[in-house]
């Protein structure tokens, strides 16, 4: 059925009048006023959403941040199919968050993260693809006076079919801004669509391609100055002293500043004389009370929770324990999962510019209302005099959504040169050494089976870190539990239900906070839940001598949506044929982010060397807006997750991480990718995220792979600490 959606003229045209008609917002550098002006005489702003040129050109203004994932491009698809104008003359623009703020927000979120980005706003950026077509017929039809029902729109060509009349897009635009929204407007059946659904070109390829696009890194303003910054490298430590005179007299340095207790910088003419300077410049650290924490103490403290009593429940269902208590056989695991760092290619950065009166900062950001937030704080002036300039994101992946120091950091050095704008780059180094991680988990399953190798009871206890203690205590529940934790855990709901019905189910969680901060991290918790779940149940399809598949097919009939991906992927494979000689298979499955995923994979071992030949990825997110980008995302999200399941791991030493770039912290080679073969299946009717839930399947699938051919369990990632031979 078509949505139909109520619509006012307060929630589209807010600010439209101070707008004057509307204007362009720039990203490299703010517009001034005169400018502004003169943008608004050759842009009206039919709506919040959509600007048009005379020469017919429509800009979509885009909030959510691209960094990768098509996000751009997908919500474009989105506003144009209702729109109905002309794809081949579309282009995108970011709306800043100060303006949406002074419009009531009218672009409504500007987060990016938890594959929300068209999941989280397809139907109001619909509405208001919806809205501006209308608007448009309406301006057309008032200067033929005709009524805008006789009136119709194909790629931004408005007909009057009676007199055979035709106007452009463009031709009626201005008008267009002062004619009424409407009330109500039926937005199309998805099997009606054609723009949205098709796997339609990225806008932002070319650009990308030419080096046309601007990241963080090549901010340019006039007078810029370079900064780079240096922490002390033990979770809460600070500084003790530093001598800003070894370094004064070095070329180009303009100042030595101290940003906070922890951290002190270099302002210079370059950020390699900044950085040169601040590898020379000597600090004392006072490494504080963490020296003590270690990998291994950290360890120790989440194998205590494993036992303890007191334990968050996230799913319960029957009696577990006691199920467990009265069985013939029961069968128990324990695995780990390290902490893990984003390492984004692009290091954190951000480039400000304050004054008594205004604070500006261009950054690539998740989460634009965020950044200003941070800008406010940091400069000290009220959050209308502060403004943040989007730009594209060279990887997020969680990074760039939550803790936001950088930006703090670049408005504090901004504040040391009034007038001046301070570009600061942090070195890789620093970007490992202070980010914010994936965090460490341990979990012990504990399953019963009876006589015929039925699963009757199943105790998942997990022990370890909560992001949102961390980072957003304020989403806590009364109970002081994380409900993030259980992600793909739970009994019901619309982000990630249990895809096996078990009589008696017991999940928990111990909570223990070891001090290095934990983030949020492409999949989140869905990926040590997959990697522990799914694992388990292929252990305990072998102790009960059934075929791994088999055994999960008896507990999904009351989950048709989890099955249908998985035996998508085990039929692809050939999971029910003979693998070629040397060749072993595996599979997973799970649902995240409002998605049902599976993945089986086939897989080698020669002379204790795994080699990963292909993998076959399935999911339904319900709708799919680009299938080609969607199918581009499950490749990239392998190559994360399989790099996060084979190497990935920070080690901690003296109350530090010990990985400090890519020599050892390693990700996969194009050499080590296998076959990714996508298998898009949207059953319509929800909406799910593409970017996250297929990470969490690839490596389970590979590990249990990885037991077929070795007879070998790998239940503490990351792979390369095992010998699987």
């Amino acid at each position: 059925m078509n949505d139909v959606v109520t619509l006012s003229r307060r929630k589209f045209l807010i600010g439209t009048a101070v707008a004057a008609g509307g204007f362009s917002l720039g990203f490299q550098i703010p517009l001034s006023a005169n400018a502004e002006q003169a943008a608004s005489d050759i842009l009206p702003e039919v709506n919040a959403w959509v600007l048009i040129h005379p020469d017919d050109t429509v800009v979509i203004r885009i909030a959510r941040s691209e960094m990768g994932q098509g996000t751009l491009t997908g919500l474009a698809q989105l506003v144009v199919e209702e729109l109905e104008c002309d794809w081949s003359k579309v282009t995108t623009e970011y709306p800043t968050p100060g303006e949406s703020l002074r419009r009531e927000r009218v672009w409504g979120s500007f987060s990016t993260g938890g594959s929300q980005g068209i999941r989280g706003s397809h139907e109001y950026v619909r509405q208001g693809g919806a809205a501006a077509r209308e608007m448009l017929i309406a301006a057309a039809a008032s200067t033929w006076n005709v009524p805008s029902s006789e009136c119709t729109v194909q790629n931004g060509i408005i007909t009057h079919p009676a007199s055979g009349r035709t106007t452009s897009y463009g031709a009626v635009a201005a008008l267009a801004t002062q004619m009424p929204v409407p009330s109500t407007i039926a937005l199309k059946d998805p099997k009606d669509w054609k723009i949205a659904g098709k796997p339609l070109p990225r806008l932002d390829t070319a650009d990308k391609l030419t080096g046309r696009q601007i990241y963080g890194a090549d901010v340019q303003l006039p007078g810029m100055l370079n900064a780079a910054v240096k922490a002390c490298p033990a979770f809460g430590g600070k500084i003790a002293s530093f001598d800003a005179a070894a370094v004064a007299a070095r070329p180009g340095v303009r100042k030595v500043v101290q940003v906070d207790e922890a951290t002190v910088a270099v302002v210079a003419e370059t950020w390699w004389q900044a950085q040169s300077a601040l590898n020379a410049l000597p600090v004392v650290w006072d490494d504080g009370p963490n020296t003590a924490v270690t990998s291994a103490s950290i360890a120790a403290m989440l194998a205590e929770g494993l036992d303890a009593d007191d334990a968050f429940v996230g799913t319960s269902i029957g009696d577990a324990p006691a199920a467990l208590e009265g069985a013939a056989r029961v069968v128990t695991a324990t695995y780990s999962f390290p902490y893990q760092a984003h390492a984004t290619m692009e290091p954190m950065n951000a480039t400000a510019r304050y004054t008594p009166d205004k604070c500006e900062v261009w950054v690539p950001t998740q989460n634009g209302e965020s950044s200003l937030v941070n800008v406010a704080e940091a400069s000290g002036l009220p959050i209308g005099q502060c403004e943040v300039y989007k730009l594209h994101l060279g990887g997020g992946f969680g990074r760039r959504g939550a803790n936001e120091s950088y930006v703090r950091q670049a408005v504090t050095l901004a504040k040391e040169f009034a007038g001046t704008p301070v570009k600061l780059i942090w070195s890789r180094e620093e970007d490992m050494l202070h980010g914010s991680y994936h965090p460490t988990t341990q979990c012990r399953m504990r399953a019963a089976l009876d006589a015929d190798g039925n699963l009757t009871a199943l105790h998942m206890r997990i022990s370890g870190q909560s992001i949102l203690s961390s980072l957003r205590p304020q989403m806590f529940r009364e109970n002081g539990h994380d409900p993030i934790v259980f992600q793909g855990l739970n009994a019901s709901g619309s982000e990630g239900v249990f895809g096996y019905t078990v009589a008696n189910l017991l999940i928990d969680h111990a909570m223990r906070n070891p001090p290095v901060p934990p983030g949020f991290w492409r999949g989140v918790n869905l990926n040590q839940n997959a990697f522990y779940v799914e694992t388990f149940l292929d252990e305990l399809a072998d102790a009960a001598g059934i075929d791994p598949l088999d055994f999960r097919r008896k507990l999904m009939a009351n989950h048709p949506k989890h099955l249908a991906v998985l035996e998508a992927v085990a039929e692809r494979i050939g999971w029910e044929t003979p693998a070629p000689q040397g060749i072993y298979r595996g599979l997973a499955q799970i649902m995240g982010f409002a998605s049902y995923v599976a993945a089986a994979a086939e897989i080698s071992i020669t002379d204790g060397q795994l080699k990963i030949h292909r993998i076959v990825a399935a999911t339904d997110p319900g709708h799919i807006v680009n299938p080609a980008q969607a199918e581009r995302q499950v490749e990239g999200s392998f190559v994360y997750g399989l790099s996060a399941c084979l190497y990935g791991e920070c080690t901690i030493n003296g109350g530090r991480v010990e990985q400090e770039n890519f020599d050892t912290y390693e990700v996969m080679r194009m050499e080590q990718m296998p076959a990714v073969e996508t298998i898009i299946m949207p059953s319509g009717g929800f909406w799910g995220g593409v970017g996250e839930p297929t990470i969490a399947v690839a490596g389970p699938a590979v590990l249990n792979a990885v037991f077929a051919a070795t007879g070998k369990r790998i239940r503490q990632l990351p792979f390369k600490n095992n010998n699987p031979s």
